[in-house]
């Protein structure tokens, strides 16, 4: 059954960059395995070495996002052309201890993450004895890890925070009787205050209870501590075959404790890449032998809905495609990823949830049953909907 659809449901307010198009970084220590997990997320080859700074340039890559909804549509319809969903993924350097202040080409790295929507932190929990992977602190401690990558990301929203209050501090001199100003550089205050409690500033929209006022504040300076993250924490093949490792337990404790509310996904690189070369019926006897799984679907689709990313489908015989959009998106919006003449000339959306499709078999099926709706331009479109859109542009765009 589809699930319920929302009427003019008003959108919760989000720190990030608006927009569709988004891309998540991965984000650790030296030598944790962003390399290697980028590899296999993206079918790319670009260097893993066992020495820090392997990576200087952010590597970036498309990656398609698992829907068993979209692979059932291509076999109906037989589509010309097929365009599934992709979540872009950045490959950024391994930060270190100080890095705010430049160290380890610090400031060049943490740009990059500035550049992306959300962080997916890795962090290690194998140690050199077990692997011959140096270790760029020393011994293996992934509490420690977090504590300094989190520590640097909060330092950099800090100076770029004391940087912009100035600058509302001169608008406030220069017109006393501005309360836009003055809300703003209040907002940024409470923000730097949080910040220097050692807090990451996504949990503090909803403890002040921030609307939109507050967030587009926020928004203009792109800060890294505002960014939706998740926990990818990477250990040997040994121990995720047995589904056990000294450190998870606690690793598990702090997210729960520091970052309450976020993923944490336990997953092997070495692992991955492993099956990842083998041919599809070596990999099958292996996974069935050890009865795990790769958890790089997990992973891509994890991150895509922790950018509050769904997408609805367009299908017929010339195509069947993904649109993304951020949820929640109205009729309009919607229609307007695919050409704005469609959001710009918008009448109606026409609506058949992918489940109750699958249910009736065809669309003929569904409009006899009740199932394929006319939705007006305060429909919120839902995750799966499959919608045909229809527009009318009379007039010239209004400049």
């Amino acid at each position: 059954m589809a699930p319920k659809k929302k009427e003019g449901e008003e959108p919760k307010p989000m720190l990030g960059r608006p927009g569709n198009s988004v891309s998540a970084g991965l984000v650790g220590l030296p030598n944790v395995g962003k390399s290697t997990t980028f590899n296999v997320l993206c079918g790319m080859s670009v260097p893993a070495e066992n020495f820090p700074f392997c990576t200087i340039d952010p590597t970036t890559s498309r990656v398609r996002v698992p829907d068993d909804r979209f692979e059932v549509l291509c076999e109906k319809y037989q589509p010309a052309s097929k365009v599934p969903a992709w979540l872009t993924v950045v490959d950024i350097a391994g930060l270190v201890k100080n890095a705010h202040e430049g160290e380890g080409l610090g400031n060049a790295f943490l740009s990059h993450i500035r550049a992306t929507d959300a962080i997916f932190h890795i962090v290690r929990v194998f140690e050199e004895k077990d692997t011959g992977v140096t270790h760029t602190e020393g011994q293996c401690d992934p509490i420690r890890d977090l504590d300094i990558i989190r520590a640097e990301l909060r330092m950099k929203d800090i100076e770029s925070v004391e940087k912009s209050i100035p600058n509302f501090e001169k608008e406030v001199r220069k017109d006393p009787k501005s309360k836009k100003a003055k809300e703003a550089m209040e907002t940024l205050m409470t923000a730097l205050e949080w910040l220097k409690s050692g807090k990451d500033l996504r949990f503090a929209v909803e403890h002040f209870k921030w609307g939109f006022k507050e967030i587009d504040v926020l928004n203009e300076l792109q800060l890294l501590t505002a960014k939706p993250a998740m926990y990818l924490v990477n250990m040997t093949e040994k121990d995720f075959l047995r589904q056990k490792n000294k450190f998870l337990p606690k690793v598990k404790q702090y997210v729960d404790e520091n970052c309450p509310g976020e993923t944490l996904i336990p997953y092997s690189a070495e692992f991955e890449a492993k099956v990842a070369d083998m041919d599809e019926e070596a990999k099958k006897a292996y996974i069935e032998e050890h009865k795990v799984k790769s958890m790089m679907p997990k992973i891509v689709t994890t991150g895509y809905h922790l950018l509050r990313l769904i997408h609805f489908f367009t299908a017929g015989a010339d195509e069947v495609r993904c649109w993304t959009i951020r949820d929640p998106c109205k009729a309009p919006q919607a229609a307007g990823t695919i050409h704005t003449d469609f959001e710009r000339g918008f009448i109606m959306a026409e609506v058949m949830h992918y489940s109750d499709w699958a249910e009736a078999g065809s669309e003929a099926a569904c409009k006899a049953a009740g199932k394929y709706q006319m939705k007006g331009k305060e429909y919120i479109v839902q995750d799966g909907d499959i919608c045909h859109f229809k527009f009318n542009v009379t007039a010239e765009k209004k400049k």
